[in-house]
């Protein structure tokens, strides 16, 4: 199984280049508060390890649930602003954050198999 250190690296290469708030080569713009693919990374693997679906909504149920009730830009009544206003860049990205995640795996099995 790939550490935290290799997804991150993969999701870097991904995300980070494509996201608005980078300088597009990946450097993070973001200087009011910490990108939230960063701060729960654990908690994404969890999610997209714990679930097997076609669909990306069972892995958006399972974000929300495991994620998002932790995270101080969501009330408690489940609104959260920078979701609303799109400005998560978990919330964003997530559809492709899944395929990486997924993609790293099975590059990590392919190693294996060898």
């Amino acid at each position: 199984m790939p550490t935290e250190a290799e997804y991150l690296e993969a999701l870097e290469a991904v995300i980070c280049r494509k996201c608005v708030d980078s300088d597009g080569r990946g450097t993070c713009l973001i200087a009011d508060r910490e990108c939230a693919v960063k701060k729960f990374l654990p908690q994404i693997l969890e999610v997209v390890g714990s679930t097997n679906s076609s669909s990306i909504d069972a892995y958006e149920a399972q974000l929300r649930r495991k994620v998002c009730t932790h995270c101080s830009h969501q009330s408690f009544d489940g609104v959260c602003s920078l979701r609303n206003d799109i400005d998560c860049a978990l919330d964003r990205y997530f559809p492709l954050i899944v395929q990486v995640i997924e993609e790293t795996q099975q590059r990590e099995r392919g190693r294996k198999a060898l």
